[in-house]
């Protein structure tokens, strides 16, 4: 299988990367005692580090607000998701729990102030991609039954013409999301050179421990830039 970024993003953000852990074998669980510290660490983090009037200027999240006008996404519209979940927590509101993974993701990405998406493979049946969306492809909205069309020229994360995110870091569908049946993922992080890096490859690097230390699973790893926009997994 083969995850592509299309050439037209890098073009618009030469800057970004992506971490893709290819994940097998995991043994999901509830959240235990250990999981929960993990994400309420991550929301105290975020809470004593950003000031919420500062919330839209801070270079973590300016990164993410820049590269989605810059491939024409309003980021006051389509708020990326890390922003949305870190406002969320600064006003005082704890995470509810979901699962052990995805608490645990959710904890990477407070610390790491990172966009973390994680997609079960079993609903992934297509090459997955980054790019540009085309008439006939179609979003399963989460908890919803039904698919809707999604028109032509939105950045969409994309397994065949069934996109797992809307407006590129938006919204993740229905389709892919992490139950307590997952075993194998695709766990995709945004980042960016410069400043961002260091912490880029420390949220990557966390997540491959949690896949083989907490999960018992095993795992691939790829980066994927503008020198190397395609993967063979």
């Amino acid at each position: 299988m083969k995850y592509t970024v299309s050439s037209w993003v890098f073009e618009k953000i030469p800057q970004v990367q992506f971490g893709i852990i290819v994940a097998r074998g995991l043994k999901n669980s509830q959240s235990t005692e250990s999981d929960e510290k993990a994400l309420r660490e991550g929301e105290r983090l975020v809470r004593e580090r950003i000031p919420l009037e500062e919330l839209k200027t801070h270079p973590r999240i300016k990164d993410y607000r820049d590269a989605l006008a810059g491939v024409e996404i309003n980021p006051n519209k389509y708020q990326n998701s890390v922003e949305a979940m870190t406002k969320r927590v600064i006003k005082g509101n704890n995470l509810p729990l979901i699962n052990a993974l995805v608490d645990r993701c959710n904890g990477i990405s407070l610390k790491y102030v990172i966009s973390l998406g994680g997609h079960d493979l079993k609903d992934i049946h297509a090459d997955l991609s980054v790019r540009l969306s085309r008439e006939g492809d179609r979003y399963l909205p989460f908890g919803e039954k039904d698919f809707e069309e999604v028109p032509p020229g939105e950045l969409v994360f994309i397994s065949g013409n069934e996109v797992q995110t809307r407006q590129w870091l938006w919204r993740q569908s229905e389709l892919g999301k992490m139950t307590l049946d997952t075993k194998d993922v695709f766990f995709q992080l945004v980042g960016f050179e410069g400043e961002h890096h260091a912490d880029f490859l420390k949220a990557v690097a966390e997540v491959e421990n949690l896949v083989t230390e907490r999960f018992s699973g095993t795992c691939e790893t790829y980066i994927v830039n503008r020198e190397r926009p395609q993967i063979d997994f």
